[in-house]
């Protein structure tokens, strides 16, 4: 054996074992940037507070204005818009559903693919003909939820949503102090996001969207 060589023979495995150590960690840090550029693509990005992963909201049930008990598992396939009031509801009320009515027309085609339910907190005045007339005027698809004084507290705690009778004049002319915003369930039934009240009507409308795309 010739003098040097196995100085020689050294440095070519070190210079192999280098070279198979950066190739390897370049492929790792290619496939990890490509890991995070594909879960980066498939998170959407939303205008409304993101819920995804809560436990609440998850297993309601509440007849509506015909007397069908319903839950998420009527909506599958669409994305569910449910939001708390009263028909005599001076101002959030009224203008939640105009803009709904306004985000399902945007929406074209999939307007088909939204559902709107309208929960009464004033189960005493808003009888099923009331909410059934007073949904439908803003659009036929618009369905109301109404249940008994206990029906109505126990899916409100479920959602945290507060609402509180304030006396009028009158025993019959009382107003309700309510939560204002709404909540927007993926087709899947997952909650998925709260939309505060005064959320520009084409928001709404691309994060509906952001949610159909990502069933």
């Amino acid at each position: 054996m010739q003098a040097g060589s196995p100085v020689s023979s050294s440095h070519t495995v070190t210079r192999r074992a280098v070279l198979g150590f950066t190739t390897a960690l370049a492929l790792g840090l290619a496939a990890c940037g490509k890991s995070d550029a594909t879960a980066s693509k498939a998170a959407p990005s939303f205008n409304a507070v993101d819920l995804s992963g809560v436990s609440y909201a998850q297993n309601w049930a509440m007849p509506d204005a015909d007397g069908v008990r319903r839950t998420m598992k009527d909506f599958e396939g669409k994305v569910v818009h449910i939001f708390f009031g009263f028909a005599q509801c001076p101002d959030i009320c009224p203008t939640t559903l105009l803009e709904m009515a306004e985000v399902k027309q945007a929406l074209g085609a999939d307007g088909d693919r939204l559902q709107v339910l309208f929960v009464t907190v004033d189960p005493e005045r808003d009888t099923p003909e009331i909410m059934r007339a007073y949904v439908t005027a803003f659009d036929p698809s618009f369905k109301a939820l109404v249940g008994t004084p206990e029906e109505v507290a126990t899916m409100a705690r479920d959602f945290k949503v507060y609402y509180k009778k304030v006396p009028g004049s009158t025993p019959d002319s009382y107003t309700i102090d309510h939560s204002a915003g709404s909540y927007l369930y993926d087709p899947s039934g997952k909650l998925r996001l709260y939309v505060k009240y005064g959320t520009p009507a084409d928001q709404i409308t691309q994060d509906i969207q952001a949610l159909l795309k990502s069933s």
